[in-house]
C-alpha cells in the first residue's frame, strides 16, 4: 500500500523522485495557462516561467491532462508533473474537492514506478489535505496479484508527501489519517471485487472478514449452510444451492462504548453469478466476479469507521452466495419461503441478488437499527437509466434518500435520487405465492427496490443504493478511478456514519 506523508518541507529542497504541482485555464476571455497555488517555489525555479514552460509542452490546464517537464538546477526532484486542474477559481474562491481527489488520482497514475512524489496542490484546508491524499492513494491502487511480474516490473508509486500540510496540526493530521484509512479499506474492496470467483467463495469472503475483525477488534459471526438451513433463511439457501460452494450470512460488528446510534448496511454478494437456471448468455458473464461489490463495500466501511473510532455503531451484513445452475439448483417456478416467513415465487432465477438481500434485511430489521441502508450491484436496469458512473437511491423515506443523495455528492460519488412508484408493486403479484421475485421490465430497477421494501421492519428508515453501473469499470482507468471493482459507495456510507455519529441525521 502507498505511504502517506505530511511534510514541512519546500518543494525546491525536498528530496522526492517527483514533483507534482497543479495548473489550470485562467478565469477570463484572455484564458492562458497558470500555476496553482502551492507550487510557488517550483515556479520561481523555473525564472517564474512554469507555466510558458508546460504550455510550450503542450499544456493547457484542462482536467485529467498531465505534463511533464524535466527540473532545472534548483529543484532536488528530476521532474515536475504538472496535472490539470480546470478553470481556475475566482480570486475569493478554493478549488472543488473533487478536482483535488481526482487530479492527485491522475497524478498517481501517471506516476507507477515511482518510489517518492511530493505534491505540492493547492492546501488551503485539512479537507483539501483529505481529498488530495485520498485522490493519490486510490490513484495509486494496482491489482497484480495473479501476475507474474518478475523481478523488475514496477509497482504502483510507493510514498506520497503532501507540501503545505502541518504534521503537527490536529486537523491536518486527522485529515490524513481519514484518507489512508478510506483508501486502504476501499483499496481493500476492490481487491476483493478483483479476485476470480474461483477463489472468492463465499467461504473464502467470510474468513477474509473474519481475519479483519480479529486485526481491527471486530466481532464477526458466519452462518453457514447448516445454521442458515436452521434459521430458516430460504432466500439466499434457493440462491446457492445450486453450487457447489455453500452461501454464508456473515455480520460484522463495530460498536462503540457509548450509547452511540446503530446503522446496520447490507451487502450482496454473490460472489458469481451465472444467472443460475436463467443462464446469462455470453457477453454477459465474463465480469459477474463483480456481483460481490455491495457486500465488499459494507466490508469496508465498517471496518474504516471501526478504525476512525466513530461514535456511531455499525452493523455489516454481508450476504454471501454463487449463483450457478446445475441439478440442484432452484428453478424458475419454485417458491421459496424467506427468513421474514413471506412466500415468493422465483420467475427468474437471474433476479437472485433481492432474494439474498430480503432474508438479511430481515435479520438487520429485529435488532431495530435507526437506518438499514442496503448495497448491491442489483439491476441493469439502473445502468441503463443513469449510466456507468451513477448509482441510484430509493428508500421509503424521501428526507432520508435526499441526505445520502447530498452525502453522496459531497463524498465525490455520482447518484440520483429513484422513485417507488406504488403503482409497480402489484406487477409483483403472484398467483402462488405472496409475491414473485420479478415484476414488469420497464422500471425494472425501481421494482427491484419495492421488492426489498417488503423485507424492511416496520417503523426502520431504510435506503438502498444500486451500484451496478459504477461498481466495475470496464472502461480505461480515469482519475482515482481503475480499470476492474471500485469501490463504489465506500465514501457514501463512511460520510453516512460520521454524519450519523455527529447528531446530524437525528
Amino acid at each position: 500500500m502507498t505511504a502517506l506523508t505530511l511534510s514541512t518541507a519546500g518543494a525546491a529542497t525536498l528530496r522526492a523522485d517527483a514533483l507534482v504541482v497543479g495548473v489550470a485555464k485562467a478565469a477570463g476571455p484572455r484564458g492562458g495557462l497558470v500555476v496553482a497555488p502551492g507550487a510557488e517555489a517550483v515556479d520561481k525555479a523555473f525564472d517564474g516561467k512554469l507555466a510558458a514552460v508546460l504550455a510550450t509542452l503542450g499544456a493547457s490546464g484542462a482536467e485529467g491532462e498531465v505534463t511533464k517537464a524535466v527540473s532545472p538546477a534548483g529543484l532536488k526532484a528530476p521532474f515536475v508533473l504538472a496535472v490539470g486542474l480546470g478553470t481556475a477559481p475566482a480570486d475569493d474562491e478554493a478549488y472543488a474537492s473533487e478536482v483535488l481527489r481526482t487530479a492527485a488520482g491522475n497524478a498517481a497514475r501517471a506516476l507507477h514506478g515511482v518510489k517518492k512524489a511530493a505534491f505540492a496542490l493547492p492546501i488551503e484546508a485539512a479537507e483539501d489535505i483529505e481529498a488530495i491524499g485520498e485522490g493519490a492513494l486510490l490513484g495509486a491502487y494496482a491489482f497484480t496479484a495473479y501476475q507474474d511480474r518478475g523481478a523488475d516490473a514496477k509497482g504502483p508509486l510507493a510514498e506520497v508527501a503532501l507540501l503545505g500540510a502541518k504534521p503537527r496540526d490536529k486537523a491536518h493530521k486527522a485529515a490524513a489519517e481519514r484518507s489512508l484509512a478510506l483508501a486502504e479499506e476501499m483499496n481493500r474492496a476492490r481487491d476483493l471485487i478483483n479476485t476470480p470467483p474461483n477463489d472468492l467463495t463465499p467461504e473464502a469472503f467470510a474468513a477474509v472478514v473474519s481475519a479483519a475483525g480479529k486485526e481491527h477488534g471486530l466481532k464477526v459471526q458466519v452462518l453457514d449452510e447448516k445454521a442458515l438451513e436452521k434459521g430458516g433463511f430460504g432466500g439466499i439457501l434457493g440462491v446457492g444451492v445450486g453450487s457447489a460452494n455453500p452461501p454464508r450470512l456473515v455480520k460484522i460488528s463495530y460498536t462503540h462504548a457509548k450509547n452511540a446510534k446503530h446503522l446496520a448496511f447490507v451487502g450482496k454478494g454473490i460472489t458469481y453469478d451465472s444467472g443460475g437456471i436463467s443462464l446469462k448468455p455470453a457477453g454477459h458473464n465474463e465480469t459477474m466476479k463483480c456481483d460481490m461489490s455491495g457486500a465488499a463495500a459494507v466490508f469496508a466501511a465498517v471496518v474504516a469507521a471501526a478504525r476512525l473510532g466513530l461514535e456511531v455503531n455499525v452493523t455489516g451484513w454481508l450476504a454471501l452466495a454463487e449463483n450457478m445452475p446445475s441439478g440442484s439448483a432452484t428453478r424458475p417456478g419454485d417458491v421459496l419461503r424467506m427468513y421474514s416467513g413471506k412466500t415468493v415465487e422465483v420467475l427468474n432465477t437471474d433476479a437472485e441478488g433481492r432474494l439474498v438481500l430480503a432474508d438479511a434485511l430481515w435479520k438487520a430489521s429485529e435488532e431495530k437499527p435507526d437506518a438499514i441502508v442496503d448495497v448491491a450491484t442489483l439491476t441493469g436496469a439502473m445502468v441503463l437509466a443513469l449510466g456507468d458512473h451513477t448509482f441510484g437511491i430509493m428508500a421509503n423515506d424521501d428526507a432520508f434518500r435526499t441526505a445520502i443523495h447530498e452525502i453522496a455528492e459531497e463524498s465525490g460519488e455520482q447518484s440520483w435520487p429513484m422513485p417507488l412508484p406504488a403503482n409497480l408493486r402489484k406487477t409483483m403479484d403472484s398467483p402462488t405465492a405472496d409475491l414473485a421475485n420479478m415484476g414488469v421490465r420497464m422500471g425494472g430497477g425501481l421494482v427491484a427496490g419495492l421488492f426489498l421494501k417488503e423485507f424492511v421492519g416496520e417503523g426502520i428508515t431504510w435506503a438502498h443504493l444500486d451500484i451496478a453501473g459504477p461498481a466495475f469499470n470496464e472502461g480505461a482507468p480515469h482519475g482515482y478511478t481503475p480499470k476492474g471493482g471500485t469501490g463504489s459507495s465506500v465514501r457514501t456510507l463512511l460520510r453516512l456514519a460520521e454524519r450519523t455519529a455527529s447528531g446530524d441525521l437525528g
